[in-house]
């Protein structure tokens, strides 16, 4: 199985330590790649254990297992919802407006509602059940199955069980009647008993059935009622008893095929059977109006029970959720309706044994695909889809096939694994992680790791611990720091006050960090220093280059002191995706190359203009240029013999710096080619390192958009900008004051519109090149072209 590949983060942590230390890091790098290795291993460990542990569960076939898998069977009738049941199957319900409904009637005039007199209170006469079943054979009832338990004498006398005994013997081949066993206390012990009707109503070849449902280990019915019989008959308990179900359609003379399965196929929750009120058999406007004189009932099974709330006899089914409950009634509907439409379901797999080896060869094939993957979030999204995927293999198995295969373990399995792979891989990249921080925290002080510490959020907190202990610290006996401006990988940036002037002014000390601490490369470090210190010191005589103040070396680190430039960096303006005006762009454009040609006079290069080194000072107004390039030499210049760090090959900001400055032969040109990328930044919105390049590596930057900005900027400002930052530094402006000569073009546009501003969304914005036309007055005719304008 392929290794996870090591993080490009990573491996450039690991170049950077292996600067830092050759023969402990060697030591570390070893250890480090024999913990990835045991990490992969305990990834693959973990991922087979799940595998057995799935398979030997699924063999074990126990109550865990048992209830997972009713879950997953319970959620498979809720998403598929209720479907239409057959129609030769309907429930006389007594219901709570039977029970309450005839005894007002009755009570409101005996007289007029003589034939609710059986029903009058509740438990009923059996006389009423006598007439109710009487009618329903004459209308053509296929069968009558009553769900009440007549197992003594009736409350109304022995008169009242004749009449029910007289129907049952005249008409009982097509009755049913229910049965129940229950456990009984005695001072023996707890037994089983059955609780069956009365001898005397034992009579004319009525159906006798029990209608106990087995509860499975989630507390639902999941089983037809037959399971219960055969259990108790398995134990040697009691004698079998045919269940309710069976009986009824025994009396019904339906011929339906054996069973595949154990299992009840649910139409839907309760109220998916039609129900009709008991009552209603025997009040005459009912009978003779939508029951159609009774032949509503005609060939169809009746069935006769309570879902009144008073009979408690409601159970939590397969089907509902675990707040909903099923009358009993209503279950042996389904139960009946399951047995003669042959939609029993059944399990896949019948014995254990043969499961566990199912999902062995499941969970097993599955954990080898996710292993294939690549990256560890991309197994672990992978399992979530094969897991899910088994799901709806399942579903469609259980709607199409009523069959029922392991579900919920192998799914768990199958996520669990790409769990194992992804925490694994977690804990690798923390082990690496510690061990680097180990390293970094021991050469901390080297600008290779300071470079890695200042762009890694996760090892940012070493950077706040310095912080603190910098905070109030005095360097020169003069300078208090008050806060950290920034930090990176050859410098760090303190905002501190001078203790030595009136007022304690505050102003910004720059630490410069040495490559090395060795004494020849301190030398080194030393002499460019002093040399870069004097070029700073001449440079800061401009009026946008902020003044040194001081220099001075302290515990072998070096520190400059420039004044505070109060104002925001350029970067505020131009945020991502959004353009400035084009006359705002050559402002800044003709403000940046007005100090570069002062700096290039100096024989400075600045190597890294950027928009967050400038700076809108707010005095003014004026652009200032900060942080220049140049004096990174003293941290980043090596020794001849010394071989050079990635981090240390070029100086400047990917995007704002070209190739021969990227591979450390900058020119004055590649500052020019960075003032052209802050203006297109600034004239079309887009970062540099987004915009893309031509077969020739110059930058697309006017057909970006699909060429829709093209149409958009001056032809004379796109030639310039175009020019600025073309590839082959040869090509470019030479010097910022060439670069400067050619934005003469537009002085006088910007001119006209200072003194007569014009809109932003004015069509003339759109085009200055006929704006300049416009203010471009001929030599022969200048005063009159002024008058015009």
């Amino acid at each position: 199985m392929a290794e996870e590949p090591t993080s490009t983060l990573t491996k450039n942590y690991v170049s950077a330590a292996n600067r830092l230390s050759s023969k402990p890091t060697k030591l570390t790098s070893t250890a480090s790649a024999l913990q990835s290795r045991w990490m992969v291993l305990l990834g693959h460990l973990l991922a087979g254990g799940c595998t057995m542990g799935a398979a030997l569960l699924s063999a074990s076939g126990g109550e865990l297992v048992q209830l997972l898998e009713n879950k997953a069977l319970s959620g498979f009738f809720q998403l598929r919802g209720p479907i239409v049941p057959p129609e030769d199957i309907v429930i006389l319900a007594i219901d709570d407006h039977s029970i309450s409904v005839p005894e007002q009637y009755y009570k409101t005039d005996p007289k007029q509602y003589a034939y609710l007199e059986t029903l009058k209170s509740y438990p009923y006469k059996r006389a009423a059940y006598a007439q109710i079943i009487t009618k329903l054979i004459k209308a053509g009832a296929r069968s009558v199955a009553v769900d009440v338990i007549f197992d003594t004498t009736s409350r109304y006398g022995v008169s009242d069980d004749r009449k029910f005994q007289a129907v049952l013997q005249k008409h009982g081949s097509k009755v049913t009647l229910g049965a129940v066993y229950e456990n009984s206390q005695t001072h023996q012990g707890s037994f089983m008993q059955l609780i069956d009707p009365q001898q005397m109503f034992r009579t004319g070849s009525v159906s006798i059935g029990s209608v106990n449902f087995p509860l499975e280990v989630d507390g639902k019915v999941h089983r037809l009622a037959s399971e219960f019989s055969k259990l108790l008959a398995k134990d040697n308990l009691i004698e079998k008893l045919p269940s309710f179900d069976e009986a009824a359609l025994r009396a019904a003379q339906v011929n339906y095929p054996r069973p595949k399965g154990d299992r009840i196929y649910f139409w839907g929750p309760a109220g998916t059977f039609e129900q009709i009120p008991f009552w209603h058999v025997l009040d005459p406007e009912n009978w003779n109006t939508y029951l159609q004189q009774g032949k509503f009932f005609k060939n169809k099974i009746v069935l006769i029970g309570a879902t009144d709330k008073l009979n408690n006899d409601y159970h939590p089914v397969a089907a509902s959720n675990s707040t909903e409950r099923m009358s009993g009634v209503e279950i042996h509907a389904n139960a009946i309706a399951t047995l003669m439409t042959g939609k029993a379901i059944a399990p896949g797999i019948n014995t254990l044994p043969l499961r566990g080896l199912f999902v062995l060869i499941l969970v097993g094939s599955t954990a080898l695909m996710i292993s294939r993957r690549r990256r560890s979030i991309n197994k672990f999204l992978y399992s979530l889809a094969l897991s899910g995927a088994w799901v709806g293999i399942s579903y469609g198995l259980f709607i199409y096939g009523q069959l029922i295969f392991p579900t919920t373990v192998p799914m768990i399995a199958i996520a669990m694994t790409g769990l194992c792979y992804l925490g694994t891989s977690v804990m690798r990249e923390s082990i690496r992680k510690r061990q680097l921080v180990d390293i970094f925290q021991k050469y901390k002080t080297s600008p290779v790791v300071q470079e890695i510490i200042s762009q890694q959020y996760d090892l940012q907190y070493l950077i706040q611990q310095r912080d603190l202990a910098l905070s109030g610290k005095i360097l020169a006996q003069r300078y208090k720091i008050v806060k950290v401006l920034g930090s990176g990988g050859f410098s760090e940036t303190y905002i501190a006050e001078d203790t030595l002037r009136p007022g304690n002014p505050r102003c910004v000390v720059k630490q410069l960090k040495p490559a090395s601490t060795k004494p020849e490369a301190l030398q080194l470090a030393r002499r460019l220093f002093n040399s870069e210190a004097q070029t700073l010191e001449k440079l800061g005589t401009h009026a946008q280059i902020p003044q040194l103040l001081a220099y001075f070396e302290e515990d072998e680190e070096f520190y400059l002191v420039q004044e505070q430039i109060i104002g925001h960096p350029l970067n505020q303006e131009l945020p991502s995706g959004r353009a400035i005006d084009e006359i705002a762009v050559i402002k800044i454009v003709k403000d940046l190359l007005q100090t570069l040609t002062f700096v290039h006079k100096n024989n400075v290069i600045h190597r890294d203009i950027k928009p967050s080194n400038i700076i809108r000072r707010h005095s003014d107004g004026k652009l200032v240029l900060i942080d220049f390039g140049a004096v990174k030499e003293v941290s980043t210049k090596q020794l001849d013999d010394e071989e050079q760090t990635p981090f240390t090959i070029g100086i400047g900001t990917q995007g704002y710096a070209p190739s021969e400055q990227c591979f450390g032969r900058p020119h004055y040109s590649s500052d020019i080619y960075a003032v052209g990328m802050v203006g297109i930044k600034a004239l079309t919105g887009i970062a540099p390192r987004e915009l893309d390049r031509d077969a020739d590596g110059e930058i697309k930057w006017s057909d970006a958009y699909g060429g829709k900005l093209r149409s958009q900027f001056s032809h004379s400002l796109t030639k310039i900008l175009s020019k600025m930052v073309l590839d082959d530094f040869k090509q470019r402006y030479q010097s910022a004051s060439e670069a400067l000569e050619d934005l003469k073009v537009f002085d006088n546009v910007i001119n006209f519109q200072s003194r007569y501003p014009i809109p932003q969304d004015d069509p003339l914005m759109n085009t200055l090149d006929q704006l300049n036309e416009l203010n471009a007055p001929t030599k022969s005719n200048s005063e009159a072209s002024s008058e015009t304008i």
